[in-house]
């Protein structure tokens, strides 16, 4: 089953329509999805397709000319002598028809042979203008596509035609594959697994969302059990570091002092690390809306829903789960739900919002959405805003998200209207998103003003 990846798949047929040399770098995380979005883009075309492998340069090349001669009715030598000859086959072919070569996994093979970026760029430089080629570059490794791809002294900077960065889906697609849970649900189970289609496709339908749980998460045989720690494992060196910078996110240290307090390493060793994870989309760095950056308001966060989940829940009940203590580990971990899942729902919301924009029915052109938190100077408490958005200094947006089992009253929506005074707007947009709605009078009360939209979480995505 394929599904979304449409904005992705029609950039990739619209450069294949240019009938001209393209080549497009594609990378993203591990199990997000790529090789699938390949392989449906070169359904009925003209197309070699080639995985490297994690092994030496003769293996890999061995591959890659199996892979030509599985395609084409040109007579083959038994093997090509090196990647130069195999390549420059490939783009002397492409020169009398429309042809794509993909190449998968493409840091295994650049790792195998150092000498092939060099080769791909001496190839391009010399047929780009003849050749009618479609060249693919794909990889999960993030930081080799990033520094030996992509990057300005790398060999082959500057002669891309198209980068694509593949992320999670966002919830409005990851619910496609949970189409058979109700609302709520759907929420509960992106809240623990993203958007990455390989643990989506990995939910029981016929399950609830405890069982689900229950036969992953908490399933020492299951690919979930581990399935942060062997991910690391592929990116980066250091694994007990990156864990224990994780492990002590998830426990609540947001703070980079808090942070090096809990792992018992300096800033300046935590920031390294935590800017490797952050580039890898699995910690996310912020800052109050309309403050620059700087480390005593700086907040870190576990990003992606699956590693925030397991290093939340899973981590700290390992011995548990191991010795398959399955439901005193489950009732640890369902007390504590509905407030992992505030965050989840925020970020709901901000996708709705920006969909919004997108559609043009969005009460304020914002180019931006983030947090805002700061004191009361008058009470010293701790104020927040949960979106804040600005069309300019002088227009913005203000949104509180309400996972909550009960209808929002008039009081939350009039605590959220008396946050305006603690940003700069003279002219403010009100949004209230509500998991189980309203109550009349918060309703009657929206409807008396002309600033404030209210948002059933029912109503989203329809």
């Amino acid at each position: 089953m394929f599904i979304g990846r449409e904005k992705e798949l029609k950039e990739l047929n619209s450069l294949y329509d240019s009938d001209q040399f393209e080549f497009v770098v594609l990378y993203g995380r591990r199990r997000v999805g790529k090789t699938a979005l390949i392989s449906r883009f070169l359904e009925q075309k003209n197309a070699i397709y080639f995985m490297g492998i994690e092994s030496n340069a003769k293996q890999n090349l061995e591959n890659l000319t199996q892979s030509i001669f599985q395609t084409g009715s040109d007579s083959f030598p038994l093997s090509f002598l090196n990647f130069q000859a195999a390549l420059e086959y490939v783009f002397k072919r492409a020169e009398k028809e429309r042809l794509i070569l993909a190449i998968d996994e493409y840091p295994y093979i650049a790792k195998s042979d150092k000498s092939l970026a060099s080769t791909l760029q001496m190839l391009i430089d010399q047929y780009k203008s003849t050749t009618k080629l479609m060249l693919i570059l794909c990889g999960s490794s993030m930081a080799y596509m990033q520094d030996e791809v992509l990057a300005y002294k790398a060999p082959l900077f500057g002669r891309r035609t198209a980068q694509m960065r593949i992320d999670p889906f966002d919830f409005e697609d990851a619910s496609k594959f949970l189409s058979s849970f109700n609302k709520v649900d759907q929420v509960m189970l992106y809240g623990m697994v993203g958007g990455t289609p390989q643990y989506l496709q990995q939910i029981n339908n016929k399950l609830s969302v405890e069982e689900n749980i229950k036969r992953t998460f908490l399933n020492p045989a299951s690919s979930f059990f581990d399935e942060p720690e062997n991910l690391l494992k592929q990116e980066v060196r250091d694994v007990s570091t990156y864990n224990a910078i994780l492990m002590a996110i998830a426990s609540g240290a947001s703070r980079m002092s808090e942070i090096s307090s809990k792992v018992g390493e300096s800033s300046a060793i935590c920031s390294s690390y935590l800017n490797n994870l952050i580039g890898r989309g699995l910690i996310k760095k912020e800052v109050p809306f309309g403050q620059k950056e700087s480390g005593r308001k700086t907040l870190y966060s576990i990003h992606d829903p699956m590693f925030r989940f397991w290093f939340r829940f899973i981590a700290p009940n390992r011995s548990l789960i191991e010795r398959r203590v399955t439901n005193i580990a489950y009732d640890r971990i369902a007390q504590h739900l509905d407030e992992y899942m505030g965050p989840v729902f925020e970020e709901i919301c901000k996708q709705y919002l920006w969909k919004a924009l997108l559609k043009g029915s969005s009460e304020v052109a914002f180019s931006d959405l983030q947090r805002w938190w700061g004191t009361d100077s008058k009470t010293k408490e701790s104020v927040e805003v949960d979106i804040v958005g600005a069309e300019s200094k002088h227009k913005g947006l203000l949104a509180e998200c309400k996972w909550r089992n009960e209808r929002i009253d008039r009081g939350v929506l009039n605590h959220l209207i008396a946050k305006k005074n603690f940003l700069s707007f003279t002219e403010t947009i009100f949004y209230l998103f509500s998991k189980n709605g309203f109550t009349e009078q918060c309703i009657e009360e929206a409807k008396r003003r002309n600033d404030v939209v209210l948002v059933q979480y029912s109503d989203m995505f329809k």
